[in-house]
């Protein structure tokens, strides 16, 4: 064989090599991803069930000192919680020493200081289990137990970007008027042999309290986030213009996330991706009501989108209102490893998660069988839609490898 030829030979098979070498290791990247996406989802199975215990064993710590410490501008608690029982407990039974008004929102909260100095809000029970909201998607009054059921399944999703929730139950004459503010106080009235309230907010009128069962009221506490990570609030792109006759520019413009694309922080950076996630968790829960998002301040677009305020949810078992998954088949892309935790959760698995997760809370049962059905029948739609996506674009444009890392510094 002549020099040229041998020289042309081993530069076929040297790029060969390449090539083989480089699909190779991309192959053995991907599973290696893949894999570790189905560690984490076992993890996760195994520490589902939350029991409620009074006390932690192996630190000196307060449960609030704990709390604030997981808090990171990509998680809000860390893969394995072995504290979360604990912390959860203290926020259903610690003494409650102040009791306030929650001014800001549209909604009837309260805003109450356990024992210890920490911040909750307390959100009161207004309908029973099976009640069904009909009207609008984002139509009635907060659900408690939306709260309660939305932070397990993000914790179930894996994104741990919702702060902590847990059912308590609290005596309004012995626990919360001795220690109410003057404003709370006097939003107190009786209606037949029950004590009631209704607050201070956009939409809260004397003649809509929430009343409780004679004294005693079941509700739900959410974790205020430490005061070091202050909140920005930012318009939702793909938010509603709540204008009857009046749609929102995504609502009719299919190539709308092609404009999202080209503005800040959606151009650069995990924050679209967030907004694919949220769009998957909101659509699985019922919320067509995040008109608005927070993320920590100052964050450039870098931090998560923080899963606060998720009680419009769960008002309709019956109602699948598609437009919420708007962001997702306008942009057809989705984290791998969303895509890969959906799939885990498919064929009954998601139902069984959620109902095992709150099984110890306060005020189980959370959610009534036909939500809990809902969730797994609206589980198949978005993998459906994703499907779409693959099939129109290729899974190597839809399915997005974005890990962001969540190290606890």
């Amino acid at each position: 064989m002549k020099l040229k030829q041998r020289v042309v030979l081993l530069a076929i098979l040297l790029v060969i090599f390449i090539f083989t070498k480089v699909f190779l290791i991309d192959n053995l990247d991907t599973s290696a991803a893949n894999r570790e996406d189905q560690r984490a989802f076992h993890r996760m199975m195994a520490g589902l069930r939350v029991e409620l215990v009074p006390k932690l064993d192996h630190t000196l710590q307060s449960p609030w000192e704990i709390a604030a410490q997981w808090v990171v501008p990509r998680e809000v608690y860390p893969e394995e919680t072995p504290e979360l029982g604990a912390i959860m407990h203290s926020m259903a039974t610690k003494k409650i020493i102040k009791a306030d008004v929650g001014y800001k929102g549209t909604q009837l909260k309260a805003l109450l200081i356990l024992e210890g100095g920490q911040k909750v809000v307390f959100k009161p029970k207004r309908y029973n289990r099976d009640y069904v909201v009909e009207g609008e998607p984002y139509a009635g009054y907060d659900r408690h137990n939306a709260e309660v059921a939305a932070f397990h399944l993000d914790r179930i999703l894996g994104f741990r970007r919702a702060p902590l929730v847990v059912g308590r139950f609290v005596n309004l004459r012995t626990e919360i008027k001795p220690v109410a503010t003057e404003q709370l106080l006097s939003t107190f009235l009786t209606v037949g042999n029950n004590t009631c309230f209704y607050g201070k907010c956009y939409y809260c009128r004397e003649t809509e309290p929430a009343c409780a069962d004679g004294d005693t009221m079941e509700g739900s506490v959410t974790l205020w986030l430490p005061d070091v990570w202050p909140l920005q609030k930012h318009r939702h792109p793909w938010g509603r213009t709540y204008r009857e006759g009046k749609l929102a520019r995504w609502e009719y413009d299919e190539s709308y996330c092609d404009a999202v694309k080209k503005t800040s922080p959606y151009d650069s950076g995990p924050r679209l991706l967030d907004i694919i996630d949220t769009a998957v968790f909101d659509y699985l829960i019922g919320n067509a009501d995040r008109h608005h998002y927070e993320s920590f301040q100052d964050d450039e677009g870098a931090s998560m989108l923080i899963l606060l305020d998720n009680a419009k949810s769960f008002g309709n078992p019956s109602l699948d209102e598609r437009s919420i998954l708007a962001p997702l088949y306008q942009c057809c892309i989705i984290r791998v490893s969303t895509w890969n935790r959906l799939n885990y959760l498919k064929n009954g698995v998601l139902k069984s998660a959620l109902k095992s997760a709150m099984a110890h809370d306060p005020i189980s049962p959370v959610l009534s069988e036909p939500h809990l059905d809902a969730v797994d029948q609206r589980l198949l739609s978005v993998l459906a839609t994703v499907k779409q996506c693959t099939d129109q674009f290729g899974a190597d444009t839809v399915l997005v490898e974005d890990r962001m890392p969540l190290s606890h510094l």
